[in-house]
């Protein structure tokens, strides 16, 4: 009589996973491999996540946050700074001159009911330039976005997880940007680059994508 199951086999179990259950393992790829849906993945075996990341940001779009950004961060301050420039201006029009017994030099007083508010006026405009610029980089380490790049679609992320990368490194980030300034190399170099990175984009290890 034969065994139904002859010994060191056994029945094999339904390969059907539970209801509810994934169908493949939930393992996040990072952003730094950017396959096609269709494409070999694995050990031949198409990639499930590639149609689930998000495109990356075009070199266009970059920019025109970067200005939108520039407009909005300087835009206030240029006010302020030319309002107290006038104010100044217009103290030492108004200034009393006195020339001296030699009649060689001349002494003047500006009149410090305008000369003392331009100044205050420029001081206070410094200080918001310096406000918003941080701001922009605390917004942009939380959410990935700046004002520009909210209106333009685009974010900041890890390249390896998809996630903002905090005010810190993006503090770090804009340091690296010096390294793009040279020649303007570094803010081209997404025109040909695969992954669309700057310098400080490789250094830091981010990626800007589009989100809409």
């Amino acid at each position: 009589m034969t065994h139904p199951n002859p010994p060191g086999q056994y029945p094999g179990y339904p390969q059907q996973p539970a209801p509810g259950y994934p169908q493949f393992p939930q393992q996040q790829q990072p952003y730094g491999h950017y396959a096609q849906p269709g494409q070999g993945y694995g050990y031949g075996q198409p990639d499930p996540y590639a149609a689930q990341r998000p495109p990356l940001a075009g070199w266009g779009s970059r920019v025109g946050a970067t200005l939108l950004d520039g407009l909005i961060g300087s835009l206030l301050p240029i006010i302020g700074v030319v309002a107290g420039a006038v104010m100044m201006a217009v103290a030492a029009d108004n200034a009393d001159c006195v020339t001296t017994t030699n009649e060689s030099v001349s002494v003047c007083e500006s009149d410090p009911a305008v000369l003392v508010p331009g100044i205050a006026v420029m001081g206070v405009s410094l200080l918001v330039a310096v406000f918003l610029g941080f701001w922009m980089m605390y917004r942009q380490g939380k959410t990935g976005q700046t004002p520009g790049k909210k209106a333009l679609g685009i974010s900041v992320v890890r390249e390896r997880d998809g996630l903002p990368i905090g005010f810190g490194m993006t503090f770090v980030r804009n340091l690296c940007h010096i390294l793009d300034g040279f020649f303007y190399l570094g803010y081209l170099w997404p025109l040909w680059d695969e992954k669309k990175q700057t310098f400080a984009d490789k250094i830091i290890g981010t990626v800007v994508i589009r989100v809409r």
